[in-house]
């Protein structure tokens, strides 16, 4: 008797969002952005559920935003407006890619204070305070075709898709861009999404997300913490165990300063952690 040996059924490929990822997030804020962009084929509904995901925005009102463009202003939380607001430009000709973009509160305002003054509508008022925060370099490639990009540089599967169909803006942790978090024995763990970031250090998703948007320090379960700095824009996270936690919690109290510069010390005398930073300081997101 022969045993047939079965051939192991390959996994399929997830659809590609992106295929032209430009860095800008070194750029002074508002304006640290990736170009996200797509030539090809729009795989509008997985374009749709990532946004909404990332976004926390409901996902039929994203499809109908991606359709017809417009504002998405989040919901205000209290006396005080937290978020700013979600943008989506169509050009009803089809001729430029539809883009999309976050805006936060003081570009919200900024927006807002065009509209009452110059009578412009609160899209043309957020278009115009987006455009003037992206580096100069980008506003001027924004005026050409295809971001004047050379397609006989681009990888022939790039360049055989034609001209770019959408960009979209993001400076988020999207499953699409990969992070790094230094870890106590100095390895470096990428994640990606905010799901993935909470499964890995065993945190709910909503902790993750308020560690990541602010900053700060969040205490874990095997009683380590969680530490993250917002550099360009950007969280830096890295996590420090019990033994280090606590040399940190002396050192805030002997010095009488902020626990995330004690933590910081701690990583600085530790060579391996050291080391480890540095490699995460200079990966690209």
């Amino acid at each position: 008797m022969y045993k047939v040996k079965k051939r192991p059924v390959k996994k399929e490929k997830p659809p590609v969002l992106y295929n032209i990822l430009e860095n800008y997030t070194d750029h002074d804020p508002p304006g640290n952005v990736m170009v996200c962009a797509m030539t090809g084929t729009d795989n509008f509904a997985m374009r749709a559920q990532v946004l909404s995901e990332s976004y926390a925005i409901p996902k039929d009102t994203i499809e109908r935003l991606l359709t017809e463009g417009g504002v998405y202003l989040y919901p205000q939380e209290g006396l005080l407006v937290t978020k700013g607001a979600f943008v989506s430009k169509v050009d009803a000709a089809g001729k430029e890619p539809t883009q999309t973009w976050i805006m936060d509160v003081e570009q919200y305002a900024a927006a807002e204070r065009l509209r009452q003054s110059y009578g412009l509508t609160l899209e043309e008022g957020m278009e115009r305070v987006f455009y003037r925060g992206l580096p100069q370099e980008l506003q001027d490639r924004l005026k050409k075709p295809n971001l004047g990009l050379d397609y006989a540089t681009l990888e022939s599967t790039v360049a055989a898709g034609g001209d770019i169909q959408y960009i979209d803006f993001r400076k988020d942790w999207s499953p699409h861009f990969k992070r790094k978090c230094v870890m106590p024995d100095g390895r470096l763990i990428e994640t990606s999404g905010l799901e993935d970031f909470a499964e890995l250090h065993g945190t709910t998703v909503d902790e993750a997300r308020t560690l990541l948007d602010h900053g700060g320090t969040l205490e874990l379960k095997d009683r380590g913490v969680l530490a993250c700095q917002i550099i360009n824009g950007q969280p830096s996270v890295a996590r420090f165990n019990v033994r280090q936690y606590k040399m940190a919690k002396a050192l805030a109290k002997e010095k009488e300063i902020h626990l995330l510069d004690a933590l910081s010390e701690v990583a600085y005398q530790d060579p391996i952690l050291m080391r480890a930073l540095s490699r995460a300081d200079t990966s690209t997101p």
